[in-house]
């Protein structure tokens, strides 16, 4: 696709801004009819659910990494330069990083995306925890808890290991990514099928998959035609936000493809939400609804855990998982183990405990 014309009129910033909205404003909307949601596929499996939510998760992972191995093999992409594998990722940073945001994202009840979704479609607490996140992500990424951040992200990297490439720490060629691909989208879609779950919501989930591959093809393709030089890379939430707190205190920042992406996520999930009449305004008023102090806890891990692991569930789970990079999967595994660790002994106690309660009463 040739952006030439639309970088000679507007220029290349806003150009990346424009293609952020657009990528934003796909996983906006799939996002908000899907109800994707890392959390809820992960109690889907702690609390032996119907899996409804693990399948439309599974079904957007699997759309992301079979379609960017489709973008690599055919020469649509090429990831050799991106921050995922030309320098050492952390791997320390990739473990503690993805813990804590696991168990923030139990706490605060959704992560950084999902949080997003909400604030657009009028929860106020969700909105709240996005401010906390914005604040606790950017004092990680430029501001007090840099020193923090070095410290744990410096323990070990990929350097160690020989490299960030799972295909080729397995020995595997390109073919082999494809191949990984299919099986995923197989898998996801006997879950789809054992769980019964519709295919309207699974097309979402699949759309959601499709925004990660057309991120990384809008960025490949912008970064082969603009003067300045760019990297490819896809969605990812955590930045963005931490990026775009840094507008209203930097005189040298400018707004680029972080705050499309933010643009177009909230402006399309707000549309999808009135249309199809989702929109409720939700506070911390609401019966049964934990402390603020429970959210503002989880989301400061969330902003601290997510820039460590150089992404959120998202730009680190399908943005990175999408391009098979170790830190990333290693970052995906370990939010969903804290999520699951966070769930045993925070809220599924808590959960027990009321159903036993409900069972007294009944009984009595």
């Amino acid at each position: 696709m040739d952006f030439i014309p639309l970088i000679d009129s507007i220029g290349e910033n806003a150009t990346a801004l424009v293609g952020g909205v657009v990528v934003g404003g796909l996983f906006g909307f799939f996002a908000q009819r899907s109800a994707f949601c890392t959390r809820s596929a992960v109690l889907d499996l702690t609390r032996r659910r119907d899996l409804a939510a693990l399948a439309t998760w599974a079904a957007g992972f699997a759309a992301a990494v079979l379609g960017v191995q489709l973008l690599l093999s055919y020469g649509y992409l090429d990831v050799r330069d991106t921050r995922f594998f030309s320098t050492a990722q952390s791997l320390s940073g990739a473990l503690i990083g993805g813990t804590l945001f696991g168990v923030g994202m139990v706490l605060a009840r959704g992560c950084v995306s999902r949080m997003l979704i909400l604030a657009a479609s009028g929860n106020l607490r969700a909105l709240y925890v996005a401010l906390v996140i914005a604040v606790a992500g950017y004092a990680t990424y430029a501001g007090l808890l840099v020193p923090l951040r070095d410290a744990a992200g410096g323990l070990w990297s990929t350097a160690a290991i020989g490299g960030n490439d799972l295909l080729a720490h397995a020995g595997l060629g390109q073919s082999a990514g494809l191949a990984i691909g299919a099986v995923l989208v197989l898998a996801a879609a006997g879950l789809a099928a054992i769980a019964r779950v519709s295919p309207w919501r699974i097309l979402g989930g699949v759309g959601v998959g499709v925004s990660i591959v057309a991120g990384w093809y809008f960025t490949y393709t912008l970064s082969l035609q603009v003067f300045e030089p760019i990297q490819a890379e896809s969605l990812s939430y955590i930045r963005p936000l931490a990026t775009t707190s840094a507008l209203a205190i930097s005189p040298d920042a400018f707004a680029g493809l972080d705050q499309g992406v933010l643009i177009g996520t909230l402006v399309a999930a707000f549309l999808a939400a009135v249309a199809f009449r989702d929109f409720r305004v939700v506070t911390f008023s609401e019966p049964g609804t934990p402390s603020i102090l429970r959210y503002t806890v989880g989301a400061v891990l969330m902003g601290f855990g997510g820039i460590l692991a150089v992404g959120c569930t998202i730009g680190a789970g399908l943005t990175g998982g999408a391009v098979l990079a170790v830190s990333s999967l290693v970052g995906l595994a370990s939010m969903i183990g804290g999520a699951a660790v966070a769930d045993r002994f925070v809220d599924r106690e808590t959960v027990a405990g009321r159903a036993e309660d409900a069972a007294a009463l009944t009984a009595s």
